[in-house]
């Protein structure tokens, strides 16, 4: 066979050989697991979830990303996840916090690694308060277009499995921890949150090991003035992370529809934007082969029918090039398309302003903003309740890595 034969065979094949396509439809959700054991309520471990990543630092402008969808993405995510968590009924109060410097039993972080509609990646990562690490992983989950179906997506998140996983995950690592380490994490939890509000008089009830971890080194008396202060202190605060959830759970709400439309739409501009650069992909090399062994043909070909065969090929050639270039630009309209769909999605999902129940409180900007004004305000507050106390006069520096 001649080469510019085997040449044009080759770019049939392309061709051909694009035409096999696989769509994973699989909608199953892994069943929530419950504890193996009772656990007192007093040692049920609270946890808060923070706010995510959004994963748009790299961001760059033509990227299929969109920040305004992303951004709503990182407070939603992290609200569906403490659902999973709540309902498998192993834990104590399980919160969205507005960051992972709220002290908690239990800190969960995560980053959105990717999200179309299509496929969710998530880094995830959780922290009890001794600084002892029970995760650090990367999950990733693919809907089908069954998800997004009125049937469907009523009762699941189209990745309600990678909640679900989650969830399933950080049970199974509390459920290796003894009676006594549920008990020291909750303490740990109160020193720390006594110790960010009056550093002189808490900072020496907890050491550290050589992995930087957190232990208990003694406990200050239980009718300690200033440690009842703190106690009343992060009642309050939970009071108002309390209140917090109804917005996050108020903003899923509004979120809702026209998040599941976006992502609906995503998911089929994403895989028709796959089949399109796909499909425009070998049109340009089987046209650029095809031209190629045209010319070659023609300008070389020893007998008139190959001559001829050869113009033929160029002009086969240059239709598939010219096809392929037109698949890109169709690509583009569904890129931009998507950018649209973005930008009416965050019109909708604006955050608003919280009010309290007990007192009338001007806090502005988004409920992150919200939140540290309310911990200067909480401040404020001990510093008032406590006024001329003096902290315990027994307290032994015990702050060297041991």
């Amino acid at each position: 066979m001649r080469a510019s034969h085997l040449i044009v065979a080759v770019a049939l094949s392309l061709l051909l050989g694009g035409c096999v396509s696989q769509t994973i439809t699989t909608t199953s959700v892994p069943r929530l697991d419950t504890s193996s054991t009772e656990v007192p309520e007093n040692q049920l471990l609270d946890v808060g979830i923070s706010i995510f990543d959004p994963g748009i630092a790299d961001y760059e402008e033509g990227e299929q990303t969109y920040p305004e969808v992303r951004k709503a993405e990182a407070r939603l995510m992290p609200f569906l996840l403490a659902e999973a968590m709540q309902d498998s009924g192993a834990w104590g109060a399980v919160r969205v916090v507005p960051n992972p410097e709220q002290i908690n039993d239990l800190v969960v972080t995560g980053k959105i690694l990717h999200s179309d509609g299509e496929e969710l990646q998530l880094e995830v990562k959780a922290t009890d308060s001794s600084g002892h690490v029970w995760l650090d992983k990367e999950y990733t989950g693919e809907a089908s277009r069954y998800a997004y179906e009125m049937t469907t997506r009523s009762q699941y998140d189209p990745f309600q499995a990678v909640y679900n996983t989650i969830a399933n995950d950080l049970l199974e690592q509390q459920e290796k921890l003894r009676q006594q380490d549920r008990e020291n994490i909750r303490l740990i939890t109160e020193l720390l949150f006594a110790r960010s509000f009056s550093p002189e008089a808490f900072d020496g009830y907890l050491g550290t090991t050589r992995k930087g971890e957190y232990i208990i080194l003694r406990l200050p008396a239980k009718d300690d003035p200033m440690l009842q202060r703190v106690i009343s202190i992060r009642e309050r605060d939970q009071m108002f992370i309390d209140t917090l959830q109804e917005y996050y759970r108020s903003f899923g709400n509004q979120m809702h529809d026209p998040y599941q439309e976006w992502r609906k739409q995503s998911y089929e501009e994403a895989v028709a934007l796959q089949e399109l650069k796909a499909e425009s992909t070998r049109q340009l090399i089987a046209g650029g082969v095809a031209l190629i062994a045209g010319i070659a043909a023609a300008t070389t070909g020893d007998s008139s029918t190959s001559r001829v065969a050869g113009q033929v090929a160029v002009l086969g050639g240059g239709y598939l090039l010219k096809s392929g270039l037109e698949k890109r630009n169709e690509a583009q309209i569904h890129v931009q398309a998507l950018e649209e769909l973005g930008m009416s999605l965050e019109a909708e999902i604006t955050p608003q302003v919280i009010e309290l129940e007990d007192r009338t409180v001007m806090l502005h900007g988004n409920v992150e903003d919200q939140y540290a004004q309310w911990r200067e305000l909480l401040a404020d507050i001990y510093r008032a309740e406590v006024g001329a106390l003096e902290p315990p006069t027994d307290k032994k520096a015990a702050t060297d890595t041991l």
